[in-house]
């Protein structure tokens, strides 16, 4: 039987190139987005295929409802891939509640409700996979994208404990963290940037400059992203964590080799804390 998706963030990057390998595969996909009008090219070429569905994941209330109707059209929900998404520069410092709120709101609310109002209809079925997209910037963070990573930690600490939770009910989930990748995220009209401050031009002006000047020049392929991500779906035993590209696995390989090594050297206090027995 040919699965249902439901995607969010589908009208660009990597929501658009899992929408097209999904609908490759054979399979049926509401892609969501804010602005649908950029999938009716995919509606037409698919129109069996695909449905879009206008969708603001930050709109808590209205989640349910989308959610309940997709099952309700289409008989069940298969899978759910949360990709909407932004990206933001700007120190700790530099960045306001407002911000960083916002940016919560997008990448960890969004995606809670969605899985909340998603998990009845797996359970039901007792099968389902939940595709949580967030960054090798959820793995560990650098300086002037701290409030972008910290929503991705959170995103991350919640999926790991969603995953030993749904498993008896036969729901996986898989945590995709790409690196850098052609999805337009760092063009210069989507990337926010907090007002700049002097004191960090040395540590986030690189940053604040790098990101948008190498928009279009990363070196993920978006298509073969998706190709991974349904290669791992399809696997018997999916990985909980997925980095893509070599940029990821070089820098995940790094910060683990550093925390390893920190950890051993203070080690001793560690230990030392616990109640003398």
């Amino acid at each position: 039987m040919n699965k249902v998706w439901l995607v969010t963030g589908a009208s660009s990057g990597f929501g658009r190139a899992i929408t097209e390998a999904a609908v490759a595969a054979g399979d049926i996909v509401v892609a969501a987005a804010r602005r649908t009008a950029l999938l009716d090219d995919l509606v037409a070429a698919h129109p069996d295929q695909v449905e879009t569905l206008p969708l603001d994941v930050t709109d808590i209330a209205g989640i349910q409802a989308a959610v309940d109707g997709v099952a309700a059209r289409h008989g069940r929900i298969d899978i759910l891939v949360n990709n909407a998404g932004r990206g933001m520069v700007g120190a700790v410092e530099e960045s306001t509640d407002a911000e960083l709120r916002g940016l919560m709101d997008l990448h960890f609310f969004g995606p809670t409700a969605l899985i909340r109002a998603a998990l009845p209809h797996m359970r039901r079925r007792g099968s389902g996979a939940i595709v949580q997209l967030t960054s090798m910037g959820g793995r560990f963070a650098f300086a002037g994208v701290g409030a972008y990573c910290a929503t991705k930690f959170a995103l991350e600490g919640l999926s790991e404990a969603l995953a030993a939770e749904v498993a008896p009910h036969g729901i996986r989930v898989l945590i995709v963290e790409p690196g850098a990748f052609r999805t337009g995220f760092a063009d210069a009209a989507a990337l926010r940037l907090s007002p700049a401050l002097d004191a960090y031009q040395e540590t986030v002006g690189p940053v604040r400059s790098g990101l948008p000047g190498g928009s279009g020049q990363e070196p993920g392929d978006p298509a073969k992203a998706a190709a991974a991500v349904l290669t791992a779906l399809d696997s018997d035993e999916p990985p909980l964590r997925l980095p893509l590209g070599n940029d990821a696995a070089d820098a995940i390989t790094g910060h683990l080799d550093r925390a390893r090594t920190e950890l051993r050297s203070w080690e001793m206090l560690t230990r030392s804390t616990d109640f003398d027995d």
